[in-house]
């Protein structure tokens, strides 16, 4: 079920030849944001209970839009994005080279890194409350966006563990994995503290991002180049101390690759996009003559709505994300370093 995955872009609000630009707030230039760090200090062996990478594969967001038929109308744009062509075979690989990279980079820094066959010994994984992987997770992302993430763990560890802040679940769906994640959490810190061993979680979400936009975007060219990003907010590393206190370094922004990712196609409906016109113009009519026909019913604010489909280059899209976690690593692991 898994031969063609899509994943999310957030490329495609602009792409949306109807919608008017609009201004960001500054971000915080901080890369990341940390809670909790007294825990960090003087670890030098660590065990990884968990490293999830998240790939999403779906998403519907909207956003307020001025624009329309010259202008004319105002409305909600909603932008259904999907990327196919990813393998679960690919997503594997990226996750276990972050993984093995993620362990080098930690070396390299001085931690000692306990094998998971040990960590896992005697069911250990049983006590953890495993999931099955890949697993599927409806994820609430920016206001008015939501979508779905698979995520996979790396070959190596013998099980899947989602604990607690993870992810930011979206739907009923969410609720059971969410108490299974916070029973995880509590096994974990039981770990630490039995042990004296500190536990790291790790969890990166790979999206697709047009971090730098090129000039405005044309609808009569579908080839775009787009750029693979490691998500803030939803990527973070956790490490529980044997005193059972927990350090959070969450990333404050995303990080980038650039590069020839993907090519994007619009797949709305002829149909969709004639009703869609009729009611710009309708509505545009409307406003001019004083709101005198009510902006003609129905089409007084009409909105827009995109399908837009990209077409992943499975080598391109490999490379890229893997670098892409490579750079989340470094600056993770000289995070947690200068916590120590």
């Amino acid at each position: 079920m898994f031969s063609q995955k899509i994943f999310r872009t957030s490329a495609m609000v602009a792409a949306l030849a109807l919608s008017a630009p609009s201004t960001l707030a500054a971000s915080d230039p901080q890369p990341v944001k940390l809670s909790g760090q007294e825990a960090a200090k003087g670890v030098t062996t660590v065990a990884i209970g968990a490293f999830n990478v998240g790939f999403i594969f779906k998403s519907v967001d909207q956003t307020k839009a001025v624009g329309g038929f010259m202008g004319l109308a105002e409305g909600t744009t909603r932008a259904e994005s999907s990327l196919v062509g990813v393998s679960p075979a690919v997503m594997q690989q990226i996750t276990d080279a972050a993984y093995a990279d993620f362990v080098t980079q930690l070396r390299a820094k001085g931690y000692a890194v306990q094998d998971p066959a040990v960590t896992f010994a005697g069911g250990a994984a049983d006590k953890m409350h495993p999931q099955k992987a890949p697993l599927d997770i409806n994820i609430q992302l920016e206001k008015k966006s939501n979508g779905k993430a698979t995520f996979f763990k790396p070959t190596v560890l013998p099980a899947m563990l989602i604990m607690a802040g993870d992810f930011t679940g979206s739907g009923m769906s969410s609720i059971g994995l969410s108490m299974a994640a916070g029973q995880t959490s509590y096994a974990l810190t039981q770990y630490a503290k039995t042990s004296g061993m500190a536990v790291i979680d790790v969890t990166y979400l790979i999206d697709f991002s047009d971090q730098k936009r090129p000039g405005s975007f044309s609808m009569g060219s579908l080839k775009i180049n787009s750029g693979i990003s490691v998500a803030s907010n939803y990527s973070r590393v956790s490490m529980i101390a044997p005193s059972g206190k927990t350090a959070v370094i969450k990333l404050n922004q995303p990080i980038p690759v650039e590069g020839d990712f993907a090519t994007m196609r619009d797949t709305t409906s002829g149909s969709a996009k004639a009703v869609e016109t009729a009611g710009h113009v309708a509505g545009g009519i409307g406003r001019l003559m004083g709101g005198k026909l009510g902006g003609l019913g129905m089409f007084g604010r009409g909105g827009n709505t995109r399908k837009i489909e990209f077409d992943a280059k499975p080598e391109n899209y490999a490379a890229g994300a893997t670098k892409a976690a490579s750079l989340a690593n470094i600056q993770m692991v000289a995070t947690l370093f200068s916590l120590r």
